[in-house]
Formats: C-alpha cells, sequence, structure tokens
C-alpha cells in the first residue's frame, strides 16, 4: 500500500560518494595492539571507573560504571589486561582530553558470562536499568543513552515509533550495509522498542537510493510477521536523515521550535541502535563494538565491524590508507569533526572515518562579505534565518542569536553548502552555542559562589549570635553570685557587733599598717599605744614584728 509522504522545507542535493564502499560485505576489524576505551562516549555523566592498572579483564566486562541515570556504561571490547587509567586525546574537534581506560589485548578474546533476560517477564523499568548497564546508546550520531529515550508517559504515549534508515551524509553507507546483512536482527530491536514503548504503528524510513536495503528490510518485516510496521522509501534529500525532517517527511508532523517529537506521541531510533538493543536484551551483548565506514583517500573503501577503542590510523591502514592524507574526519564532509590527531580512538559516535587528503578536500575558498542573497534561509531545514544568527553570532550578541532559535540549528551544513560568498557558516553557530554554554557554565559557578558565600555570612552570624548569647547567660550567672554574696555581707552586718578585743586587734593591725607606711617614707614612728592590751596580744604583736624585722635583714 502506497504511503503518503509529505516534504520538509529546505534541504540540498550533494554528491553522495556511496557506491565505492558498498560493493564489499562488512569485515571484521583486526584486534589492535592497544584499545584506548574512553569512559565518555555519550551524553551525560562520566562513567566511573571500576577497573586498576594490572588488572585483567574479560569481553563485555564492564569497566566503567553508569554515573547515575542521564549516563551509560562502558565495556572491555576484548579480553585482556589494564595497562593504566589515564587522560588520552578524544576523537573531538576540540583537542581535549578524556579518562580513558588501556587494555592490552591477550588475543584470546574470552567473553564474560552470558544469561539474556527474558522480555516479557521482566518490567519495563528493569529493561531500560538493563539496557544502561549495557551502554546502549543512540548511534546515530547524538550517542543520547536509549533506555531514556524509551521511557513512556502516561500522559503522552507514544503511537509511532520511526527507524531512521535515511543515512543522508555523504559517503556513510553503515546503515545501508547493515539493512542488507543484518536486517532480521533489526526488526527484532525494533520489536522490543514497539513492546517496551507500546507503540501503535512502526514505520522505517529509508531514501530511495539505497533500493537493496529497502527490499531486505522488507523481507525481514514479512519473515517476521509484524502487524502494523511499514518500511517506506523516501526521496533522497539531504537532511532526509534528521529526527525532525524525518518524522515530516512521514507523518506531516511539523514539530515546532522548542518542542519534541515525544509531545507528539512520536520517536525516533537509528537501525544501528536498533541493533544494538538487540545484541544487548537477546544476546546479553553489551555494545563494545559497531559499524564503521572507512572511505576517502583509502584504496578499499570498506565497511567495517570494529572494537570501540581501535586507533583510527591502524582501521585507516587495514582500508589501505594512501599517501597525502592530511587528516580524519569523524562523520561525513557535511557534519563531520575534523580529529585532532590520526590515533584517537573509534568511539560509539564513529559512524565513518573519512580519510581526507588536498585532493578530494581542497582548501576553501576565502570568505567574502554576505550579500544578504537569502540562499541559506532557503536551504535551512530548520526554517531559520541563517544569515540573521550569522550576524548576530559575529557580533557576539547571544542574546538576539537565541531569540532566532539559535539551538534549533542542526548543523547540518545546508547554509555553508549554499553560500556564494564561502562563509563557514556552521562554525559561527558552534562558536556562538559553545560561548552561551560557557557563559552558563560562569553563571552556575557564580550562583554556586554566591550562595556559598551567603551561607557563610549566615553561619558567622549565627555563631556570633549564639556567643553573645553564651555570654550574656554567663554575666547573667555572675550577677546572681555577687547579689547572693553581698546578701551574706549584709546579713553579716545586720548581726551582732563586734567584742572589744576583735575591736583592739583591728586597731592595732591599722596602727601596724600606718607604721610600716612612715617606716618607709623615713617619718618618726609614734610610740606604740599598749593600754587596754592584754599580755597574749602584746606577744602575738611582739612576735609578728620579730618575724618581719627577720624577714628584712635576709632581704638586705
Amino acid at each position: 500500500m502506497l504511503r503518503k509522504l509529505f516534504k520538509f522545507h529546505g534541504g540540498v542535493k550533494p554528491e553522495t560518494h556511496k557506491d565505492s564502499s558498498t560493493t564489499q560485505a562488512i569485515a571484521k576489524a583486526p584486534l589492535p595492539a592497544l584499545l584506548k576505551v574512553p569512559l565518555h562516549q555519550s551524553i551525560g555523566g562520566t562513567p566511573r571507573p571500576l577497573v586498576r592498572a594490572g588488572e585483567k579483564v574479560l569481553k563485555g566486562q564492564r569497566i566503567g560504571g553508569a554515573d547515575g541515570n542521564v549516563s551509560s556504561a562502558v565495556h572491555a571490547p576484548t579480553s585482556g589486561t589494564v595497562i593504566a587509567v589515564e587522560p588520552v586525546l578524544m576523537a573531538h574537534a576540540s583537542g581535549l582530553s578524556t579518562l580513558s581506560v588501556m587494555i592490552e589485548p591477550d588475543g584470546e578474546d574470552r567473553w564474560i558470562e552470558r544469561h539474556p533476560i527474558d522480555l516479557r517477564a521482566t518490567p519495563a523499568d528493569e529493561i531500560r536499568d538493563y539496557l544502561r548497564d549495557q551502554g546502549v546508546v543512540g548511534l546515530g550520531g547524538a550517542v543520547f543513552p536509549s533506555h531514556l529515550k524509551l521511557k513512556t508517559s502516561r500522559t503522552k504515549p507514544t503511537r509511532t515509533l520511526i527507524i531512521n534508515g535515511a543515512e543522508c551524509e555523504p559517503f556513510i553507507t553503515c546503515d545501508d550495509m547493515l539493512m542488507r546483512e543484518r536486517a532480521p536482527q533489526i526488526v527484532s530491536g525494533m520489536l522490543i522498542m514497539q513492546h517496551i514503548l507500546g507503540a501503535e504503528e512502526v514505520l522505517v524510513g529509508i531514501e530511495d537510493n539505497k533500493p537493496a536495503a529497502v527490499e531486505s528490510m522488507k523481507a525481514a518485516v514479512a519473515a517476521a510477521g509484524v502487524e502494523g510496521c511499514s518500511v517506506v522509501a523516501i526521496p533522497t534529500r539531504y537532511p532526509a536523515g534528521g529526527a525532525k525532517q524525518l518524522i515530516r517527511v512521514l507523518t506531516g508532523i511539523e514539530v515546532p521550535h522548542g518542542a519534541r517529537s515525544t509531545d507528539y506521541g512520536v520517536q525516533c531510533f537509528n537501525v544501528g541502535t536498533a541493533y544494538a538493543i538487540h545484541e544487548a536484551l537477546d544476546l546479553d551483548q553489551p555494545l563494545i563494538s559497531r559499524i564503521v565506514t572507512v572511505a576517502g583517500n583509502v584504496g578499499q573503501p570498506r565497511n567495517y565491524e570494529v572494537l570501540i577503542g581501535t586507533p583510527m590510523n591502524e582501521l585507516a591502514a587495514h582500508a589501505g590508507e594512501q599517501a597525502g592524507t592530511d587528516a580524519y574526519i569523524m562523520g561525513g564532509p557535511m557534519m563531520g569533526f575534523r580529529m585532532p590527531a590520526f590515533d584517537v580512538p573509534v568511539v560509539k559516535a564513529t559512524n565513518c572515518v573519512l580519510v581526507s587528503s588536498p585532493s578530494l578536500f581542497p582548501p576553501a575558498p576565502p570568505e567574502m562579505n554576505c550579500i544578504r542573497c537569502g540562499e541559506c534561509a532557503k536551504a535551512c531545514p530548520a526554517d531559520l534565518q541563517p544569515f540573521e544568527l550569522y550576524w548576530f553570532s559575529r557580533a557576539r550578541n547571544f542574546g538576539k542569536a537565541q531569540e532566532y532559535h539559535l539551538f534549533d540549528c542542526i548543523e547540518c551544513g545546508c547554509c555553508s553548502y549554499v553560500c556564494p560568498s564561502h562563509i563557514r557558516l556552521v562554525d559561527y553557530y558552534r562558536f556562538a552555542k559553545s560561548e552561551i554554554w560557557a557563559r552558563e557554565r560562569d553563571k552556575e559557578a557564580a550562583d554556586a559562589a554566591r550562595e556559598r558565600f551567603d551561607f557563610r555570612n549566615l553561619r558567622q552570624e549565627r555563631e556570633k549570635q549564639e556567643k553573645a548569647a553564651r555570654l550574656a547567660a554567663k554575666a547573667a550567672e555572675t550577677r546572681a553570685k555577687l547579689a547572693s554574696d553581698s546578701g551574706g555581707e549584709a546579713s553579716q552586718e545586720a548581726g551582732e557587733a563586734p567584742t572589744a578585743a576583735e575591736q583592739a586587734k583591728k586597731a592595732l593591725i591599722a596602727a601596724a599598717l600606718k607604721k610600716a607606711k612612715q617606716q618607709k617614707e623615713g617619718a618618726p614612728v609614734p610610740p606604740r599605744n599598749t593600754e587596754n592590751l592584754s599580755p597574749d596580744t602584746l606577744a602575738e604583736i611582739d612576735a609578728v614584728e620579730a618575724r618581719r624585722a627577720a624577714a628584712r635583714q635576709e632581704t638586705e
């Protein structure tokens, strides 16, 4: 039955260059001498290392545990010895390093024990957790953790599941060859996703320049007896493989700016992701390898099943890398990134290693001034205003750029492809996005610092108040004690009058103090009044004076 197809805005038709890498079947890439397995290979947190240098690992053993829910585990691609856990240059244009596990293969390729789960008896939440621990992410390029995309919503259930086999980027044929050779496994993974999401229909979208893949997928769907599933050949037009563009073509739904396809009951997965889900759940095999197209300046362009962590230069050498290579591009010529070195490792996002040379990709002509011709706006599949985004990004007016929906740009490169002034427009958009992200991070850091400062001030004020309260309590206690002591003295004064002997003794003490003072000042000492004193008192006074005299002599 023919299905009505729709058109998306813009798009271009570059040369595909796909025939050279589809003449041979998928081959297994040789085992490298050293595997560099980055721990961070998906959107989200960086998995925590679970192994140390010197440990033995088995194929499929988890070496990086997922850091929270928005993350995905990483596994050993083969058996061997962990040489180190250290930062390694990652496969990204930034040239930054990321923590990686270095594994020296032992050549035995020994698997861990595998126990596939019973999908029908396992709750959906447990299946999703299992996929997270199996390291399954989107293999269409975004590497978004698949277990998160498989979550369902009661308020917005998924009605349509779309399997993306368009593969519109030039040179890349890994999905094409996967559908030709392993269609039944893709259908198996597709049925698992339909079961988890509860989707009513499944649509497989494939560009019509892949007739062999279309026929292979149709045969696999018919053999599986899948109801409500259609394999649809869509017109070849770049970037038909974009999620929103494919949804538009197959369903007619236009996902607006700032919205997601799940808001309209549609979810989209790559065919490679479906195949990985089949391996993870049906075979208990984590994501440790993927199909990679090696094309460009090589003698034998081909698709290889490559272990994650394989250095790209070893893979290119196996494909017959030719002289004149000046760079590797991960991805295609439209959306790919130039690698910072030749020995960066293959990661889960690597769908193609495009070996570049000056003859294949000549240096771009110098940029000229924008003439506001509007060709970029006509070609933009996201229906944006690229020339306005260009001016705002160049002027660092990032607020205005966001008002013009900068983050809806999918960086497909259509605007740069048609620009008569040879302006590398996408580079300006990437710059603006990175600057906005950097400012957001700085703002978050400043907000966190301000919160810490406010908390410190509150803590110091609280401690100050507590100290003041303690001092006030101690002062009140002291006053109460003094009041008690003065009350005792008052009661004593209110008692009986001192006797005559006590009065005489006090008078003698006062006279002695006066005499000592006069002696110190050299004044004559008046005779002592001994009237009314008993003999015992006089003897006591003489003894005291004798002791004082003896003490003075000793000091002299």
